[in-house]
């Protein structure tokens, strides 16, 4: 029997509440049989994802797609949960026939563009992009994705339409994403002033759209250092474990130390996903302190199989990488789960590493990016942070500098490969070539190889970040 308005309503609130494992047996129950991709399978799919049980999601979603729906907002809503499931080319295959069956849906477009630039085809992307503008004038984010597909030139660029769209409209809510487009561009031009005067409006635009207090994230870091104190038993010298974690401040490197090992033999990269913190919050006892004590008291065992699982470590043999930067806040987390696992810190100059996060517009994450002040002392807190796990771990975190790895990518890459267990082929460097999806802010740069021209990229901007700079040594941070 299909569900009424509210029965539906109820189990969307339980799924999105943490209760999905009791709305699990009326979906089941409403979506079995071959029924047509509705709301209940989306809900579904939805909760299953929730509970980790990918196995499951995976079958729900291959018996959708087998009904054969016919809508394109079917299409779009399976695709979504075929990237979820970290089914990319499903995904694509889905979101195009979207396109397909309704090619004037401007939002259909571009999501079909983000999973284009996802695996790497950028002049598609682009003409997607260029096609839902040209529907809907005023979308935005298809405004930004245009500008990031593509390197800025004197001969091809935006930034007269950007100027115009900002004049036309300067105080809407969206000239954030305006002036991030143009101050990318205007930042490939050479016409640094101007970018940073886009860059500074963009990221005053966004911070005023949240409601954040830094001070909480001290705290936080704070709190967690004092509730992982100490280091669990080393583990022999040479032992390694499969899984790698992939450490550090976004836009600090990440994303291309994680496109070089992924693209050894035998490796997958999971990308970013929250696997490692929700086996940790599902095993960590619920009384004996506040969160961060709780989490340092939880059943690693049951962590590190419950990740293994999360991860697909049942469905590829060899070593699988995980690359969230947030991660480092549970550095002392997962080595007690994985006491052999390698984890690769890569760290970045620090003003360099700031100004890369203030210029780029996230999503929800990262609220801290777009204010200078706040911007010096998370990272203070982040430093404060990393150097306690250094003391608490030392060598057992594989630090990496960005600016190294870029300058002498045929020393440094096969150094960490071998640290990581990994045999070491010299077409890894090649990131190029490496066909995986990306799914980062750096998924378009990642497609053009290794290069330095980022290394010290703050000097162009030198007078703008005296502030930055200035805020920065306040809090105890050294810099060159």
């Amino acid at each position: 029997m299909a569900p009424s308005k509210q029965e539906l309503d109820e189990a969307a609130r339980l799924v999105r509440s943490g209760r999905a494992a009791v709305a699990l047996p009326h979906l089941r129950s409403w979506t079995s049989g071959a029924t047509p991709f509705g709301a209940a399978h989306a809900l579904y799919l939805e909760a299953l994802i929730a509970l980790g049980r990918r196995k499951d999601a995976i079958e729900v979603l291959e018996a959708a797609i087998a009904t054969g729906p016919e809508a394109a907002d079917a299409h779009d809503a399976l695709a979504f949960f075929a990237l979820q499931l970290d089914r990319h080319a499903l995904s694509n295959q889905l979101y195009r026939r979207a396109t397909e069956l309704q090619p004037d849906d401007a939002q259909l477009l571009y999501n079909y563009a983000t999973s284009e630039r996802s695996l790497g085809r950028l002049s598609h992307a682009l003409e997607m992009c260029e096609r839902a503008i040209a529907i809907d004038p005023r979308m935005r984010p298809a405004i930004l994705l245009r500008s990031e597909l593509a390197r800025a030139t004197p001969e091809q660029n935006n930034v007269e339409d950007l100027r115009a769209r900002i004049a036309r409209d300067p105080h809407a809510s969206d000239t954030m994403f305006l002036s991030y487009a143009l101050g990318k561009e205007l930042h490939e031009l050479g016409r640094f002033d101007e970018a940073f005067a886009a860059f500074a409006r963009g990221a005053a635009a966004r911070r005023h759209s949240l409601r954040y207090d830094v001070a909480m994230d001290e705290d936080k870091m704070r709190r967690i250092a004092a509730a992982f104190g100490s280091a669990p038993t080393p583990p022999p010298q040479k032992a390694t474990d499969r899984h790698i974690f992939i450490i550090g401040l976004p836009r600090s490197g990440t994303t291309l130390t994680e496109r070089i090992l992924g693209g050894l033999p035998g490796v997958r990269s999971n990308n970013e996903t929250n696997n490692f913190s929700s086996a940790l919050l599902r095993h960590a006892p619920m009384t004996g302190g506040d969160v961060f004590a709780r989490a340092a008291n939880a059943d690693f065992a049951a962590v590190a199989s419950e990740y293994d699982y999360l991860a697909g470590g049942d469905e590829h043999p060899g070593p699988i990488i995980e690359k969230l930067p947030f991660n480092y806040l549970y550095v002392g987390a997962i080595l007690r789960a994985f006491p052999r696992t390698p984890i690769v810190w890569v760290r970045r100059d620090p003003v360099d590493s700031c100004f890369a996060m203030f210029r780029t517009l996230f999503g929800a994450a990262y609220p801290f990016s777009y204010d200078f002040d706040e911007l010096a002392r998370y990272y203070a807190a982040y430093d404060r942070l990393m150097r306690h796990w250094t003391a608490l771990f030392g060598e057992r975190l594989i630090r990496v500098d960005y600016e190294r790895l870029v300058a002498d990518p045929d020393t440094v890459a096969p150094w960490l490969a071998e640290r990581c267990g990994l045999p070491w082929q010299d077409s890894a460097l090649d990131i190029a070539q490496n066909s995986t999806a990306s799914l980062t802010a750096s998924a378009a740069q990642v497609r053009g190889g290794i290069y330095t021209s980022s290394s010290g990229i703050w000097r162009n901007y030198g007078t703008h970040l005296a502030p930055l700079r200035e805020k920065l040594i306040a809090n105890g941070i050294a810099l060159a």
